[in-house]
């Protein structure tokens, strides 16, 4: 029988083991944060295929600048019936054509239509790697502020428990005096209604964990929720020991150079439109061989030049031009006290104060810590660092 127990036992230990490790709580550091926002991230991964679009557009865009080679294959077969004037018999002949050739024609002048064309699609891959950079300067400030304030709420939570034993105790020193006849039933009240608070505080702070949880699950790209917690501090890394040079990181902030790219890739679409109005020359030429046998045995070649000149298309040049210039129109001593108060050196009212002093200088120093890290993260936003930053 007690070996059965004690299998028993084992068996309760370990499944117990296996219970707490399979629903324990995932621990994250920053780095980490970092790792999986950059991977997963919906805003990021769509701005990247936003540059691998921009670059495959400019691909396009200048392949009129090279040679554009066919070839051909054709194999075909007729027949004609034609009836004798005379006789009124009919004949019938078949004939056979085939051939094969290729042809190549190159553009020669477009009014450096399509020059400028590739030059504004270079700007618009410019503007898509500095969009990129903006969105993940975003991310990254969106997740350091979701991490800090599920930071910041762990620790809420650790002083919500303070406060909670601090209030205990008062309510529970408070009642021996009160029981005692040293102390008044208001002073009794109050320290039983500063415990309640306590408690709803303490329960507030449980609740915005799981609001934090949830807010630094987005930011960091994931589809399901799983509850977590950070590990990190409150040190600031990031200071300017020295006066910035704004003017150097104004002109280094991805949104401004994404701007910039903008203006340059619409000048350029502005000139590809007025050289609409140019004409097109074009350099062509062929070779084929062709017969009414296979293989064709007879050789051909032919070489041109062409010339395009648009007279009247119901005023559709000049709205591209229009359309094109609008484009470019377009930026964080209590102890003490209860010692002396529970020897009657101090009354009621002035140690109740010292204890709602050291509550809320628990609170005030733990925000002041956070709002320094979020001052810290927009201060990085601001100078156009993205998650690559550590």
């Amino acid at each position: 029988m007690l070996k059965y127990l004690k299998i028993y036992s084992i068996a309760l230990v370990l499944l117990f083991i296996f219970y707490n490790s399979l629903f324990a709580e995932e621990i994250l550091i920053w780095q980490e944060c970092i790792k999986e926002a950059a991977k997963n991230h919906p805003d990021l991964i769509a701005a990247q295929e936003g540059i691998k679009e921009s670059q495959a557009n400019k691909a396009i865009t200048a392949s009129s600048l090279f040679p554009q080679i066919d070839s051909s294959l054709s194999a075909s077969t007729a027949k004609t019936t034609a009836a004798n004037a005379v006789t009124g018999a009919k004949t019938s002949t078949t004939t056979d054509s085939y051939s094969y050739g290729v042809s190549g024609t190159q553009l020669l002048f477009d009014g450096f239509k399509t020059l400028n064309e590739v030059k504004g699609a270079s700007e618009n891959i410019k503007a898509s790697q500095e969009g990129y950079r903006f969105i993940s300067s975003e991310v990254r400030l969106n997740l350091r502020n979701a991490f800090i304030n599920l930071l910041t709420a762990q620790e809420l939570m650790h002083v919500a428990e303070e406060i909670v034993k601090i209030r205990k105790d008062d309510f529970e020193l408070i009642t021996l005096r009160y029981e005692s006849g040293l102390e008044n039933e208001g002073s009794l009240l109050t320290a039983e209604a500063d415990l309640k608070e306590a408690n709803f505080e303490l329960s507030e702070a449980k609740r915005d964990i799981e609001v934090a949880q949830r807010q630094l699950t987005k930011e960091m790209g994931r589809q399901e929720f799983k509850p977590m917690f950070v590990k990190g501090d409150f040190t600031v890394k990031d200071t300017a020991k020295e006066k910035p040079d704004f003017e150097v990181i104004v002109k280094n902030n991805p949104s401004l150079l994404q701007a910039v790219a903008n203006k340059n890739a619409a000048s350029f679409n502005i000139k590809s439109a007025y050289a609409n109005f140019s004409p097109e020359l074009s350099g062509n030429v062929g070779a084929d061989k062709s017969s009414s046998t296979w293989p064709p045995r007879d050789k051909g070649w032919n070489a041109g030049l062409s010339v395009t000149m648009p007279i009247f298309e119901g005023g559709l040049r000049l709205a591209q031009v229009s359309q094109a210039t609008s484009l470019n129109a377009a930026a964080k001593r209590s102890e003490i006290a209860e010692a002396q108060y529970s020897t009657g050196f101090i009354s009621f009212d002035n140690w109740t104060i010292i204890e709602d002093n050291l509550v809320t200088a628990k609170k005030s120093y733990l925000n002041a810590q956070a709002n320094m890290l979020f001052a810290e993260a927009s201060w990085i936003q601001a100078k156009g660092e993205t998650l690559e930053y550590e």
